[in-house]
């Protein structure tokens, strides 16, 4: 089962991504875009807090480019908090590193800063780095 809880702090909107993101749960995750709190010119950045993510497939990464387009393209920038392991992988695997601009937590997102350069597509850059881990 997924859910996102949306969330309003002073820096920002949190969104708090919960259990599986995947093809037959992507879809709320695109409702959120399209009519939450985050559809329309809102200001400061976006935060998806995925801390409580279990699994993420390639619908899942899909559905958060959409969303990091949407908002890059309102000049907000989308910065994840709490990137499980297997995710992390997946992006580093993809070359979404690159493109997700990704924090140990959620007040490290929100206090990254103002909109900025991680707004720009393609701009984004890990704020910690990615380790290799030997298996």
């Amino acid at each position: 089962m997924f859910s996102v809880d949306i969330g309003q702090e002073e820096r920002g909107t949190v969104l708090l991504l919960r259990g599986e993101l995947d093809f037959d749960s992507a879809v709320q995750l695109d409702e959120v875009r399209r009519t939450g709190p985050v559809s329309g010119d809102g200001e400061g950045p976006v935060v998806a807090d995925l801390a409580a993510l279990t699994f993420c497939d390639s619908s899942g990464v899909s559905a958060l480019l959409r969303l990091y387009r949407h908002l890059s393209a309102q000049g907000r920038p989308l910065r994840l908090a709490a990137v499980p392991r297997t995710v992390q992988r997946l992006f580093a695997l993809t070359g979404l590193d690159q493109i997700f601009t990704v924090h140990a937590g959620v007040h490290e997102a929100l206090a990254a800063g103002p909109a900025g350069p991680d707004t720009a597509p393609g701009a984004g850059a890990p704020a910690r780095p990615n380790r290799k881990e030997s298996a």
